[in-house]
């Protein structure tokens, strides 16, 4: 993709949408179809940075609130992954997220049942169908290097360090510390990892991968 300021449809989509305005570009980012933005709705003046070379694959869905911000770093890969956020997720730089995976910054919806039917009864009556409930956002942060298996679930509030993997079908609910590996449900410590064994060196641009 190139022009990222001014090109805002995709001349390969097969759904007729566009970019919003509010998302930002990096050279080389790749976006298979605009439906990912189908659910996105920011009214911040940056509600999503994708960094250069980044591709986001058919399936991945931006479900982005009026209050949401998005950012992305360099040369992540996302195939399918849903992200709701009403307040920030932020995702580093050579970042694998796989399909199904779900980030959320935000339940949306009560723990107290009573009003949690009374917001289900509100959604009837919406045009958009849409929860409005006033729940309190927590911040998401996936850091550099990180890889995250299929059909996973971050909750709200959580931080996953650099160079940490989540194994498929996990359920994070707490803190991954860096260069861990976990898994399960909840997610549980499996193994430590040596950063010194990632050191590898980018050929193209000479750079650490760990410190971009």
């Amino acid at each position: 993709m190139t022009d990222q300021d001014t090109v805002r449809a995709l001349p390969w989509d097969w759904y007729p949408g566009t970019i919003p305005e509010n998302v930002v570009l990096g050279d080389s980012v790749y976006i298979e179809t605009s439906f990912s933005f189908f659910r996105y709705r920011s009214q911040t003046p940056v509600g999503l940075q994708i960094g250069r070379g980044t591709c986001i694959y058919e399936g991945t869905m931006f479900d982005v609130g009026v209050n949401g911000r998005v950012r992305i770093g360099d040369y992540g890969l996302l195939n399918g992954a849903m992200i709701y956020c009403d307040a920030a997720v932020e995702i580093g730089d050579y970042a694998l997220i796989s399909w199904n995976v779900v980030l959320m910054d935000n339940y949306r919806l009560p723990w107290d049942h009573a009003k949690r039917r009374q917001e289900l009864r509100q959604v009837a009556t919406r045009t958009a169908r849409r929860f409005e409930a006033h729940t309190e956002a927590q911040p998401i942060r996936i850091e550099a290097n990180v890889w995250i298996g299929f059909n996973t679930c971050v909750m709200p509030g959580v931080t996953i360090g650099e160079g940490a993997i989540v194994g498929a079908r996990s359920l994070v609910l707490e803190d991954v510390a860096p260069y861990t590996i976990v898994g399960g449900n909840p997610a549980r410590f499996i193994r430590h990892l040596d950063p010194a064994e990632h050191q590898v060196s980018d050929s193209s641009t000479g750079a650490d991968p760990l410190n971009p």
